[in-house]
C-alpha cells in the first residue's frame, strides 16, 4: 500500500505513484472529465479524473449491464467537507493552475461523507464562524493562525531554556484571590470555596523565594470581566516569567525586549511570505531598545496632538494608547513603546514604589500598534511595606497569609512581567478581533462549543 504523501510535498517527489488525503474543497463535474480540488492540513491540489466511455456492443448500442464507472459516480456526489483518499499518478505539468502538479485518481476512499449544507460562509458574522469553529479552522488562512502562534511560543520556549528559566505550572484553582476581590470566578469546592486563577502571580513570586531564579509559564487564567470587546477574554493563555536580582523594572523590559525580538524573528524567518500572501502583513522585527515614556509624559505628547485622556482616568484609555503609538511610529519608526512610571492608585499591591515619589511604581505597560498587552513590574519583596501596601487597597493581609508567607524567610529583590497569547497574535497578524487568534473563545456569553 502506498503510504499517505502530505501535499506540500508533492512538488518535490517523482511522477509516479501516490497517495493523498483530506478534505473536497471543490468538485467540477464535467461531461468527459472531473476535477477535485483537494486539501489536507499543508495544502490543495488537483485530481483529475476522465471519465470512462460508455461501452457499446457491435452495433454501437450501449450495454445495458455494464459495470457502473464506481469513481465517476462516487465524484459526483461529493460534498465540500467530505473526507476522502486517493491513490493515483502523480504528474507535474506547469498548465495547472494549483501548484504545476495534479494527480490521476486510480482509486477514491469516502471516508466521511459531509452534509451538502455548510452551515457558514465566507461572509458569516464571527459568532457565526465561532458556533461553527471546527468548520471555520479548516481555511488554509485560519490554521496559519495558529501555525505562527505556535512558531511565537517556541521561539520563546527556546529563549528562556537558553538562559537557564526553568518552566513551572501553576495551579489555577486558589482558596484566595490571586490579586483582588475583583474580576473573580468563584466555585464550589468540596465543604468551602475556590477561585479560578487571574493569573499565576503568586505562585511566580513564591518561586523567587524558592530560588529557582528565572521562572516562565505559558497556561490558561481566568478573568470574570463582562466585557464584549474585540480583545478582551474570560479565559486566555497568558505568557509568564519572573526573575530574580533585578536593579528596577528596566531589568524586566530588558528581558522583554529580547523575547519578543527572538519570537518575531522566527516568525518572520518561517512564516514571513505566507503571513504576507494571506494577510497582507509583513512581519516587523524590532529594534532594540524600545522607546520609553513616563505615563504623564505619554498625555502631555497626545494632549498636544488634540486628544486628552479623561480627567478621572489615572490610566491611558484605549484612544490615548492609539494616539501614542502613532507618535512613537512617526518620531521612532517603531511599533512599540513602554510606557512607565505608572501611578500607585491604579496598580496592584505588589507593585513596588517609586523611590523618588511614592506616588508612582515601578512598573510599566507594553503598547505594540495602539494596543497594550503587557503589565510588567518590579515587584516589593520587603514583607513590612507589603502588608502597609495590601491594606492601602483594602485588602486582609490575613486573607493573602499563604502569599505573604513567601516573603518572611528571605526574598530577593524581583520582577516580571505577563502578556496574553491571543491579543500577541491578534496584533502580529493585524486581525480586527481576539476571538479569530482564540481556538476557542470564551466570553461573557459563549461556553460552547
Amino acid at each position: 500500500m502506498t503510504s499517505r504523501s502530505l501535499i506540500k510535498n508533492l512538488s518535490a517527489q517523482a511522477d509516479g505513484p501516490v497517495s493523498v488525503s483530506g478534505w473536497v474543497e471543490t468538485v467540477r463535474d464535467q461531461k468527459k472529465v472531473q476535477f477535485v480540488v483537494l486539501r489536507d492540513e499543508t495544502g490543495d491540489v488537483q485530481l483529475v479524473n476522465p471519465r470512462a466511455a460508455a461501452p457499446v456492443d457491435a452495433d454501437g448500442n450501449p450495454v445495458a449491464d455494464a459495470a457502473p464507472d464506481t469513481i465517476s459516480d462516487t465524484i459526483s456526489h461529493l460534498a465540500q467537507g467530505s473526507f476522502v483518499t486517493v491513490t493515483g499518478e502523480l504528474k507535474h505539468d506547469e498548465r495547472v493552475k494549483l501548484g504545476g502538479i495534479e494527480i490521476k485518481v486510480a482509486s477514491l476512499t469516502v471516508h466521511s461523507m459531509a452534509d451538502p449544507e455548510t452551515p457558514i460562509k465566507a461572509d458569516s458574522s464571527v459568532d457565526k464562524r465561532m458556533d461553527w469553529r471546527f468548520l471555520d479552522l479548516r481555511l488554509p488562512k485560519n490554521q496559519l493562525i495558529f501555525r505562527v502562534q505556535t512558531t511565537l511560543e517556541h521561539a520563546l520556549r527556546c529563549y528562556w531554556v537558553e538562559h537557564e528559566f526553568v518552566e513551572v505550572h501553576t495551579p489555577k484553582l486558589m482558596g484566595s484571590p490571586s490579586e483582588s476581590n475583583a474580576e473573580l470566578f468563584k466555585l464550589d469546592y468540596f465543604d468551602t470555596v475556590a477561585y479560578l486563577a487571574q493569573s499565576p502571580q503568586f505562585y511566580k513570586q513564591m518561586a523567587q523565594a524558592a530560588g529557582f531564579g528565572g521562572i516562565f509559564e505559558i497556561g490558561p487564567a481566568f478573568r470574570a470581566d463582562p466585557s464584549f470587546t474585540a480583545r478582551h477574554a474570560t479565559e486566555f493563555i497568558s505568557v509568564d516569567t519572573e526573575i530574580s536580582w533585578i536593579d528596577s523594572h528596566e531589568d524586566v523590559m530588558i528581558l522583554q525586549e529580547n523575547l519578543l525580538v527572538a519570537a518575531l524573528t522566527a516568525v518572520k524567518k518561517k512564516h514571513g511570505d505566507e503571513i504576507k500572501e494571506h494577510f497582507g502583513v509583513d512581519v516587523v522585527v524590532p529594534s532594540t531598545p524600545f522607546p520609553r515614556i513616563p505615563l504623564l509624559e505619554a498625555k502631555r505628547i497626545i494632549a498636544e496632538r488634540g486628544y486628552e485622556v479623561p480627567r478621572d482616568d489615572d490610566d491611558m484609555d484605549p484612544e490615548g494608547e492609539r494616539q501614542i503609538s502613532a507618535y512613537v511610529r512617526e518620531e521612532f519608526g517603531h511599533e512599540f513603546v513602554f510606557l512607565t512610571d505608572y501611578p500607585a492608585s491604579i496598580r496592584a499591591f505588589y507593585h513596588m514604589r517609586s523611590t523618588d515619589d511614592p506616588s508612582l511604581t515601578k512598573s510599566y505597560d507594553l503598547i505594540w500598534n495602539g494596543i497594550e498587552i503587557t503589565t510588567g513590574a518590579q515587584r516589593e519583596h520587603r514583607l513590612d511595606v507589603l502588608e502597609a501596601q495590601a491594606r492601602e487597597k483594602g485588602l486582609d493581609p490575613e486573607q493573602l497569609s499563604f502569599y505573604l508567607d513567601f516573603f518572611r524567610y528571605g526574598m530577593p529583590p524581583h520582577g516580571g512581567f505577563g502578556m496574553g497569547l491571543s491579543r500577541v497574535t491578534m496584533l502580529l497578524l493585524h486581525l480586527t478581533t481576539l476571538r479569530d487568534a482564540t481556538f476557542l473563545f470564551r466570553g461573557p456569553n459563549r461556553l460552547t462549543p
